[in-house]
């Protein structure tokens, strides 16, 4: 299968292990440090709406939609603006940065999103294709169609800016930038929602992604900037026939110079390819009781820098997973989890299985003595025991691991998924982690707890601890959730001037 050896060396080369973590420069240049913001001077700006007024959280989960809104400058304004938008600008002595809706690893943002939407008042009366400006919350128009190449509905590609990744993290980068594709992603989901739209992702070839939205066309970036696309998103289900763009404006320089690490662009050209369209779980989660409007919550979203080692109660704990399963187009990832401080449950290491039908292969891939003994519906207690020692150690040493209520890793479905789709399978499971991260992420801010999602962990050091001695199951993503220390050294400030 296409470019699996590639993806397996890059997988290999790109742990982190007790005695060396994966290649980086390991420090900061901060003469390089990226612009954060992608942007095309040329283009003409068309300047987006602000509407606080969401629907209650919970009600996103609903057996019924919400109703739906109509196609409109003042709906995208609010789906961009509750996914990929800025939720707050922090401030620090001189310092300030911003804090954007979607989570990402060092806040540093590689995802970049475009548009492609029918004729629209306040756009234009033609079919455009548009960048999405976070900074200041407004579409650039990068190309007007001269015929109707899209209708009922319109589409996002969301590609990434490796370097802004590449920047800090070095050879592991490139599983970052797929970690912030997916948690965009499921912010896209969870704004569209709100709006009462379909929200699903194309099975289509990256080529013709690109093709469509001009990042193929390599001269308008920097030669260490360009953008790789990572996935396309219909919403509703438009009809559409996309003629390759003709030469597009050309875009910003994010650095003065560069880092190379080689194994990056290795792995990201053999992950091209067409998307997989996967089967989703055929479950349903259960509707959250009543909150905050989901507008309060997303805004409130924040990765957490420290945990003040307090539990939660079970009732919080189950909602958490059950959470998960809203992301069903995540069917292959299940939770291995450390129990630190849960109400009515005993510390110990647990599997929580998202999917079911992975009982019986995760049973036989495990450590052969662990208990498998029932806690409640899909959770299931392997082995008794204070863990704290364990998370720390395997999350890179970082305390947050062993001082939240629990922390898990999300164990992937991992040799299947790349015998049966190749290199571009290793990607779409880092798409489904994220995916599963940002509904997370949000599910603990509606709860008043907090999350972080953890990057940096001992990938091999975590498999030996499960008993694992192949590539069946491998592990992408830890979490840690709980209730964080507040920094009182930090100011927030509203992200826009209204």
């Amino acid at each position: 299968m296409k470019n699996i050896a590639t993806a397996l060396r890059y997988h290999d080369r790109t742990k982190h292990r007790p005695s060396r973590y994966a290649a980086s420069l390991g420090f900061l240049d901060w003469t390089t440090q990226p612009d954060p913001f992608r942007r095309y001077p040329q283009t003409h700006t068309t300047e987006l709406l602000h509407d606080d007024t969401t629907p209650p959280y919970h009600l996103l989960f609903g057996t019924e939609p919400l109703p739906k809104a109509p196609l409109c400058l003042e709906s995208i304004s609010m789906l961009l603006r509750y996914s990929l938008g800025l939720a707050a600008i922090k401030r620090h002595g001189r310092s300030e940065w911003a804090l954007r809706c979607n989570a990402s690893s060092g806040n540093l943002h590689p995802t970049e999103c475009y548009l492609i939407a029918p004729p629209m008042d306040g756009i234009s009366c033609h079919p455009t294709l548009s960048h999405y400006a976070p900074d200041i919350h407004a579409l650039e128009v990068l190309h007007t169609y001269d015929t109707p190449v899209i209708e009922n509905g319109f589409l996002l590609v969301l590609s990434s800016t490796i370097w802004r990744e590449m920047w800090k993290y070095g050879e592991r980068c490139w599983r970052y930038c797929q970690l912030d594709a997916g948690h965009a992603y499921g912010a896209i989901k969870i704004a569209a929602t709100m709006l009462g739209w379909e929200c699903s992702i194309v099975s289509i070839d990256t080529d013709e992604m690109g093709r469509w939205s001009g990042l193929n066309q390599h001269d308008r970036f920097h030669e260490d900037e360009r953008e790789s696309p990572d996935l396309m998103i219909q919403i509703e289900y438009p009809a559409f026939n996309l003629p390759e763009v003709p030469p597009l404006p050309s875009a910003n320089v994010l650095s003065p110079s560069h880092h190379h690490w080689p194994i990056v662009y290795e792995i990201d050209e053999a992950s091209q390819g067409i998307y997989p369209s996967i089967k989703s779980l055929d479950v349903q989660r259960h509707i959250p009781p009543p909150s905050q409007t989901a507008g309060e919550i997303i805004l409130k979203r924040r990765s957490a820098q420290m945990m003040d080692r307090s539990g939660i109660t079970q009732e919080h704990f189950r909602q958490l997973l059950n959470a998960s399963l809203f992301c069903r187009e995540a069917p292959n990832i299940n939770f291995i989890i450390f129990v630190h401080r849960i109400e009515g449950l005993e510390k110990g290491l647990y599997a929580y299985l998202r999917n079911p039908d992975e009982s019986i292969h995760l049973r036989e891939s495990l450590d052969s003595t662990f208990l498998w003994k029932e806690s409640f519906k899909d959770l299931y207690l392997l082995k008794s025991g204070d863990f704290q020692g364990a998370a720390q150690y395997i999350s890179c040493n970082q305390e947050i691991a062993s001082d939240g209520a629990f922390s898990f890793g999300m164990l992937c479905n991992f040799s299947n998924t790349l015998e049966q789709y190749g290199a571009v399978g290793y990607k779409n499971l880092y798409h489904q982690c994220g995916m599963i991260g940002q509904l997370l992420y949000l599910e603990a801010t509606s709860l008043g707890l907090s999350a972080t999602g953890i990057g940096c962990f001992l990938d091999d050091e975590f498999h030996t601890l499960l008993g694992i001695c192949d590539q069946h199951y491998q592990s992408l993503y830890h979490f840690t959730i709980g209730r964080a220390i507040v920094d009182t050294r930090l100011t927030t400030l509203q992200p826009y001037t209204l």
